[in-house]
């Protein structure tokens, strides 16, 4: 079993600041597992997840007013 990753890992793989991966994690952007109220990422889903190409908010990257 692989290591969960925590946001400030995921933020150094991805290149976005910590804050940023919270809110794609909330938003449904980012693959997530919920450990109570902590959010961890699983390494296998987020290499998927970058393999796929991501997944952007509907208009792409910016979010619709």
């Amino acid at each position: 079993m692989n290591r969960l990753l925590t946001a400030q890992e995921v933020s150094k793989i991805l290149g976005f600041k910590e804050h940023a991966i919270y809110r794609m994690a909330r938003e449904g952007i980012l693959p997530v597992v919920h450990i109570g109220r902590s959010i961890r990422f699983d390494p296998e889903k987020l290499r998927a997840w970058i393999d796929g190409g991501g997944k952007a908010l509907p208009g792409g990257w910016r979010r619709e007013a």
